[in-house]
């Protein structure tokens, strides 16, 4: 088991969403359209920091949430295409989330990025990749 990075900066996002499940039997809310207020936390790992003393830039990361809160606020998620043809669980979206977030990632300090994402106040899910 590897230890964990000494460096971690979160920051946190909040929006509305719409999705419905498509598995089978979801339930009487949960296979019509209904919604969530999804949080999202990110969190940025690695071992070392800028010559500023930054693992990465605040502004940088709210730049890239703004973005990621356009995309999918007030949006159905069945219907964009990072969910064409999967139930978009909330396990699914937390994956999605960081697969966008970390596309447009350009600091070099951290190594890892994880995504939690809760919906409502009820329940979250997390995904973790190396970058």
């Amino acid at each position: 088991m590897t230890a964990p990075e000494p460096y971690t900066l979160t920051v946190r996002r909040e929006f509305v969403a719409q999705h419905y499940l498509t598995v089978p039997d979801p339930g009487p809310v949960e296979g019509e359209p209904h919604s969530h207020v999804f949080t999202a936390e990110v969190a940025f790992a690695g071992p070392e920091l800028d010559e500023y003393g930054y693992l990465v830039d605040i502004d940088a990361v709210e730049e890239r949430l703004d973005a990621l809160e356009t995309r999918y606020r007030d949006t159905l998620l069945n219907d964009l295409p990072e969910f064409d043809g999967q139930n978009p669980s909330v396990e699914r979206f937390a994956a999605a989330f960081g697969d966008r977030l970390a596309d447009d990632l350009t600091d070099p300090n951290p190594t890892t990025l994880t995504v939690r994402l809760w919906e409502d106040d009820l329940a979250w899910a997390s995904h973790e990749r190396k970058l």
